[in-house]
C-alpha cells in the first residue's frame, strides 16, 4: 500500500522536479504538473485536499479510459476532469513499485525533450 510519503519520495527522485508549496503534495517539471494531491470539491462544502488520492497526468484520453475501465477500484475521475488527460489514483490500492511506474510515466510525459535529451 502506497501513501503520500511514497509519492513525495518517488517524485523528488526524478530529475528537475520541483515541489510546489501546498496543503498536500504538488510536483512539477518545467512548470508542468505531473502528480498532485486531489482537491476534492463537494457542493456547499470547502475544498478538501486529499493526500490519500493522487491526480496523475496520463497523456491522452485513450490512456485515461484504459486505466478507468481496466482498474475501476484503483482509478477514477470526476466531471471536473472531463476532457483532461488526468486520473485520480487511490494510493491504498497500489504498491510502491506500481506507484513508481505511474509517477515516472507521468513525469516522462511532461518533461521537455530539451531537459532529458531524448
Amino acid at each position: 500500500m502506497a501513501d503520500a510519503d511514497d509519492v513525495r519520495r518517488l517524485a523528488l527522485a526524478l530529475p528537475h522536479v520541483v515541489e510546489i508549496d501546498s496543503d498536500g503534495f504538488d510536483f512539477r517539471v518545467a512548470d508542468k504538473g505531473f502528480v498532485w494531491s486531489y482537491p476534492e470539491r463537494q457542493p456547499g462544502r470547502p475544498r478538501v485536499i486529499r493526500t490519500d488520492i493522487a491526480v496523475l497526468y496520463v497523456g491522452d484520453e485513450a490512456e485515461k479510459q484504459a486505466l478507468l475501465l481496466g482498474e475501476p477500484d484503483t482509478f477514477f475521475t470526476t466531471p471536473g476532469y472531463d476532457g483532461l488527460p488526468l486520473v485520480m489514483l487511490r494510493l491504498a490500492q497500489v504498491d510502491v513499485d506500481r506507484l513508481e511506474e505511474l509517477v515516472t510515466d507521468a513525469w516522462r510525459m511532461r518533461v521537455p525533450e530539451s531537459i532529458v535529451g531524448r
